[in-house]
Formats: C-alpha cells, sequence, structure tokens
C-alpha cells in the first residue's frame, strides 16, 4: 500500500501545517473529538484533577478541546501531548494561546512512562501502526493509565470509502489530506478485527465500539 504523504520527511514544515490544520478541521466536521471527551467524563467522575497524554497529538485540537472541557468543569488537567514529528510542535503551539496549559513534546510515547498518567488517549494514530506497535502501544497504555485509556481511531467501512474523495473536494482540503485521507480509512479496522489484537496484547475487559460517523473506540476504563 502506498504511503501516506504528510509522513514524508521532505516535507516542507508549511506544508505541514496546512495539512494539520486542514485536519483539525475534518476532526471538526467529523465530531472526532467527541467520543475522547465522553470517554474523559466516564474515566475523571467526580475528580477534581487528572494527568492525561495524548499520544500523537497533530495539531493539538484535541488537547485543546479537553483543556475547554476541563475548565467548563472546574478540573485542574495536567495535559500533555507527545508526536513523533517534531514539526508538529511548532504548528501546534502556533495554534495554541499562550497560558492554556497544554505541553507539547516530541519523540517517542514510550520514553513517557512512569509519569503518573491517570489517562492516555491517542486519535487517528492506531490505524499507522504494525501490528507489532499497536500491541505494544496498548500494553503501555493499559499498564500507564490509572483510570483508563482511548484508542479513537477511524472505521474501515465502504461508505465512508468511497465518499471521503467528495467530501474532501467539496471542503477544498489540502491535496495531501485529500491523497492521506482515503489510505487511512483503508488501513483502519473494523470491530471484529479489535478482538485478537487486544487478546495479542493480553487485555481484558476493553469495550470496542463504533461512534457516528465512521469512528470507532476501544476504551478501558478503572472505577
Amino acid at each position: 500500500m502506498a504511503e501516506e504523504l504528510m509522513d514524508d520527511p521532505a516535507l516542507d514544515a508549511g506544508t505541514y501545517t496546512d495539512v494539520l490544520r486542514d485536519l483539525a478541521q475534518v476532526n471538526t466536521l467529523t465530531m472526532a473529538r467527541r467520543p475522547t471527551l465522553a470517554f474523559l467524563e466516564r474515566a475523571i467522575g467526580s475528580r477534581t484533577s487528572f494527568a492525561l497524554l495524548d499520544v500523537g497529538f497533530g495539531d493539538g485540537d484535541m488537547l485543546r478541546a479537553i483543556a475547554r472541557w476541563a475548565g467548563r468543569c472546574g478540573i485542574v488537567a495536567r495535559l500533555v501531548g507527545v508526536d513523533l514529528n517534531p514539526r508538529s510542535v511548532a504548528a501546534a503551539q502556533a495554534a495554541t494561546a499562550p497560558g492554556s496549559g497544554i505541553e507539547y513534546r516530541a519523540g517517542d510515547y514510550a520514553d513517557l512512562a512512569g509519569e503518573g498518567w491517570d489517562c492516555v488517549v491517542s486519535s487517528l494514530v492506531a490505524h499507522h501502526m504494525t501490528r507489532a506497535q499497536l500491541v505494544a502501544f496498548l500494553r503501555f497504555m493499559d499498564r500507564e493509565s490509572a483510570h483508563g485509556w482511548l484508542v479513537n481511531d477511524l472505521h474501515r467501512h465502504g461508505f465512508a470509502y468511497a465518499g471521503w474523495p467528495l467530501l474532501a473536494g467539496l471542503m477544498r482540503w489540502h491535496p495531501i489530506v485529500r491523497h492521506d485521507g482515503r489510505l487511512s480509512i483503508a488501513r483502519s479496522y473494523r470491530p471484529a478485527e479489535w478482538a485478537p489484537i487486544l487478546g495479542d496484547a493480553g487485555i481484558d475487559g476493553a469495550r470496542v465500539y463504533r461512534q457516528f460517523p465512521f469512528r470507532l473506540c476501544v476504551e478501558k476504563l478503572r472505577r
């Protein structure tokens, strides 16, 4: 299968930032942040503070949404994002208001083990990983999260695959977003495919569920 264009290390920083901005618009239009915020309501409950790690933060739009949610709820939140692509740090910082309290880091999520995370989340990351990488990531989330973790990803569906070029063209998103979006749908999972992956990771008690439109989530809560 072809490689996603935004992962090309030769892509200039300006273009990379433009692509991330359009992806944030995709997330807004497809209500992609809703499952993560709903998960946090279940995971945090009546607690008044929490520490969260977002793996693969991209533009930082998910962390900004979480910060707004925590602020509305009067919850003190330590929010940290980590992304393998160092260009994401500058792009996310530029899109984030000063004083937000969000910390963006470049590097490997595994290096952030042992920092006392209450929740670990990711969005549109799982389908980028090989099976072995995904199993290792699930084990990390399960080991490092005190209250629970969430994988918020795409649902591989024929209608989404066929309809994406029409939507992306109508919205005039960047050509890389149009190209990579279809590849991402093709690489993502169907609900039944998650059970053996979770089994390989040795994880019990996780819930796999669909979220409109064309989102597939995997979560584990600890009460």
